[in-house]
């Protein structure tokens, strides 16, 4: 075991210590230490000993359970409760905050390229049949300026149609169908005049651009011919561009159109530009797993170029229910073409002429009443555990500090708090620091654990996640593919690996294969990789008789936070996921499922 490893571990006991001597109301010190009945390890409370000595699964020193308790003692008897003294809440470092009801923020990350603005794109055709005699603009990439010359042609036709003109002009004829062919044909008012007036005719003539901008496209070159509509150019104004940006699905809830967007160019290090949501796509992409969300941004000075890289951030304000507030919205009505155009009252765009909505009915919730505000919790007082929620509740009212272990029922995650549909008040004090001490104290002091109880069988016990027999093998094949990448920090490989979920389609874990395969830092592929070992630990009970080859259920007590998580391993050797090769040995054996083992697995095990 590392250094480091064994140093946060001792750490770890030494706390869990302390909460165990506050759980059975008095002081554990060093007579009653050696007076002790059983000794335990902290990480492994199933280990129980007459005397002490080191866990044959960690090597750690076991500490002492205190022999003599008193009746009612325990407060929480039917409860899952802990009592503790205000010195070893003190020195086990616990920290409670109220639960509130405020809006929450959730910044949403995500990555793109820039793009041509579709808008801002001109195509130029040839307005008459005619030869290209000569190029002025002979390769892309060039800056034209509107009525510049792009190309100067020969034509029979046009000559023919001057012809007519001058005979219209001399009474001769009508002349107003004349003069509407050849404006079709790109002559000004001007050059109409300018040709009746001196009456000479050329079978030549300049093609300039209507529009400013890049020349993106080539379509001909000097010597072709073209007939009426032949493309000749494409033009793209860069002074507003696109940006493509792509967002999972677990993102979606928090995106509006009209929000701003701020993001940054890696080609334009240490400059922030900002843009607004145009347009977010109604399907998503079934390869990738995202939805493209399109943004229009100012480019004045052309430091944006198509096909740059870009990481952007969107800010949202969360209400209850989940809904995305915008209090700067109420009473003002929005373009559904145009983001930009936004009005106090009813009325058309000044753009496309389109009627302006209702900010209500682009998806944005106006708060009228302060309490409408959703109750949060904050993320770091939550344990996980597959599809359960566990808080620990400080309950008010006791001469000592108690803590209370209870189920809530969770909403969306947004920022550094979570939404609370069911189980908490406002007001009421939650554990931020230090749940994961209290849970393990519990254990140790042998009293029911949050973390440890019961949930049940079968569908139940796997959130749901009803996988074939014939599909197990697969399944696990490339759970252990990611597990094995980020026990080897090698971020890359989980993506790549996390992908195949995708492919096959294993919607239960759908999202977190999708956050896993598209994590811009290898923390966050970690944390969503616990729940899918969690749904997998299930599947292996549910199947241990079907597992040709064992499957091992690994525990790290120290994992996010001293909260603890699980995960599975196709070796016995312990390689931790969540830390790495940072504490790649932290953890031990705590099932091996497999044929033969059955549904209750082979039993704790494990290596120094």
């Amino acid at each position: 075991m590392k250094p480091k490893t064994k140093k946060l571990l001792a750490a770890a006991l030494a706390l869990a210590f302390l909460s165990v001597g506050c759980g059975s109301g008095h002081d554990h010190g060093a007579a009653d230490a050696e007076g002790a009945a059983t000794w335990t390890c902290a990480m492994h409370p199933q280990i129980q000993k007459p005397k002490p000595g080191e866990c044959p699964i960690c090597a750690m020193d076991l500490i002492p359970i205190g022999s003599q308790k008193k009746a009612g003692e325990s407060p929480g008897q039917g409860r899952a409760e802990l009592v503790m003294t205000e010195e070893a809440r003190a020195l086990a470092k616990i920290e409670t905050v109220p639960v509130s009801r405020q809006l929450a923020k959730a910044n949403v990350r995500l990555v793109g390229k820039v793009d041509f603005d579709e808008t801002r794109t001109r195509t130029v055709s040839a307005w008459f049949p005619s030869r290209i005699d000569r190029l002025y603009v002979d390769f892309t990439g060039i800056e034209v300026k509107k009525g510049d010359h792009l190309a100067h042609v020969y034509s029979p036709e046009l000559l023919q149609a001057q012809r007519e003109l001058l005979i219209a002009a001399s009474g001769r004829g009508p002349s107003g169908a004349v003069r509407d062919k050849l404006r079709l044909w790109g002559f000004s008012d001007a050059k109409i005049k300018a040709i009746e007036a001196g009456g000479k005719t050329s079978e030549r003539m300049d093609i300039d651009t209507p529009a400013g901008g890049i020349v993106i496209e080539k379509f001909i070159r000097e010597g072709d011919y073209v007939e009426t509509g032949t493309p000749l150019f494409k033009i793209a104004d860069l002074s507003r561009v696109w940006v493509q940006l792509d967002a999972y699905e677990s993102d979606l809830p928090w995106l509006r159109y009209g929000q701003p967007v701020q993001f940054e160019a890696e080609a334009v290090p240490g400059k922030t530009f900002e843009g607004i949501v145009a347009f977010i796509a109604p399907t998503l992409d079934p390869k990738t797993r995202t939805v493209k969300v399109r943004v229009n941004a100012e480019n004045p000075s052309a430091y944006l170029k198509p096909g740059m890289f870009v990481r952007a951030e969107i800010a949202s304000t969360i209400a209850g229910g989940g809904k995305v507030v915008a209090p700067e919205l109420k009473g003002k009505w929005i373009s559904p073409m145009h983001p930009e155009v936004i009005e106090d009252a009813p009325g058309p765009c000044p753009i496309c002429g389109m009627d302006l909505v209702r900010a209500e009915e682009l998806g944005y919730a106006i708060l009228e009443k302060s309490d409408e505000a959703p109750l949060v919790v904050p993320s770091s007082a939550v344990l996980r555990t597959g599809e359960r929620a566990i808080v620990y509740v400080e309950v008010p009212g006791r001469e000592d500090p108690v803590y209370e272990g209870r189920e809530i029922v969770l909403g969306p995650r947004a920022g550094d708090v979570y939404l609370v549909k069911e189980g908490l008040a406002e007001g009421e004090r939650v554990v931020v620091q230090g749940s994961f001490k209290i849970d393990s104290a519990m254990q140790i002091s042998a009293q029911q654990s949050m973390m440890s109880a019961e949930r049940g069988s079968g569908a139940e016990a796997s959130g749901g996640w009803n996988v074939p027999h014939e599909k197990v093998a697969g399944v696990f094949e490339t759970y252990f593919a990611v597990q094995k990448a980020l026990a080897d920090d090698n971020l890359g490989a989980a993506k790549t690996a996390a992908a195949q979920w995708l492919i096959a389609g294993a919607e239960d874990i759908e999202g977190h294969a999708v956050a896993i395969a598209g994590a811009v830092d290898i923390g966050r592929a970690r944390e969503h990789l616990l729940p899918i070992s969690e749904a997998l630990i299930a599947v292996a009970k549910a199947h241990a008789d079907h597992l040709a080859a064992p499957v091992y259920e690994i525990h790290c007590p120290m994992a996010f936070e001293y909260k603890g998580a699980s995960w599975l391993q196709a070796t016995e050797k312990v390689r931790n996921p969540y830390f790495g090769t940072e504490m790649l040995e932290c953890g031990a054996v705590k099932q091996v499922w497999g044929k033969g083992n059955g549904a209750k697995g082979e039993g704790p095990k494990g290596e120094k």
